[in-house]
């Protein structure tokens, strides 16, 4: 529920290279391994975050790029494609243990990126291997391709990736490029996530920090 005002937590920044030995950039390359047909559809139109996981909503990678190669699961070894990524992880927070009181909820609570360290000990990660949510697709790009099953193939995505990369990204103001309710620019095929204030019934964005609720005439 929201009350008539909606702002977001004011709540301070966790980041990731506290529990890591990485610097703190603020920026990192993760992995994502995908089948060649989503790969194809990423690098064209941006990422879909998932409905759900063991994580909740979001796009799922890892910097551990033997985490990825573990995906599409069940699929065979000649369908599966590793997307290197530059991510702008924002506020983190460590969810380190089953059952863990935000492992579904963080997001909600002012978190752009979910972690889950090595070896946590986790039953739902039985490799024991790091794994990230990222709730906001805008903050994930996709940067190269760091394995295909083939060279043909690794070449289609490099050249479809390099196309991508010179496209203009919009006009400013562009109704495919901007969301109508928070007005931040959004990728091509990510539109935000809509839903109605509980109150006065009006469409909002959940990337707004703050919604007035309009009087009724």
């Amino acid at each position: 529920c929201f009350p008539p005002v909606h702002t977001l937590p004011s709540l301070p920044p966790i980041p990731l290279f506290l529990f890591s030995s990485l610097p703190p950039a603020g920026i990192y390359k993760m992995f994502h391994g995908t089948s060649v047909a989503s790969a194809r559809a990423i690098i064209a139109g941006g990422f879909q975050p998932s409905s759900g996981g063991m994580l909740g909503k979001g796009v799922y990678m890892s910097r551990d790029v033997k985490k990825a190669s573990n995906y599409p699961h069940l699929s065979i070894s000649s369908n599966r494609v590793i997307l290197e990524l530059r991510v702008r992880v924002g506020r983190v927070k460590r969810i380190d243990k089953d059952n863990h009181p935000l492992q579904y909820t963080w997001s909600s609570q002012g978190y752009n990126t979910a972690w889950v360290p090595p070896k946590s000990g986790m039953k739902s990660v039985p490799s024991g291997l790091e794994e990230d949510c990222v709730f906001d697709p805008k903050r994930v790009t996709v940067v190269g391709i760091a394995k295909a099953p083939t060279t043909a193939i690794e070449k289609e995505l490099q050249q479809l990736l390099d196309k991508s990369s010179k496209q203009p990204k919009g006009k400013a103001g562009h109704h495919k490029d901007v969301c109508p309710l928070c007005k931040r620019k959004t990728q091509q095929g990510a539109h935000h996530i809509k839903q109605k204030c509980w109150k006065c019934g009006q469409d909002i964005c959940i990337l707004m920090s703050k919604h007035f609720c309009q009087r009724k005439p």
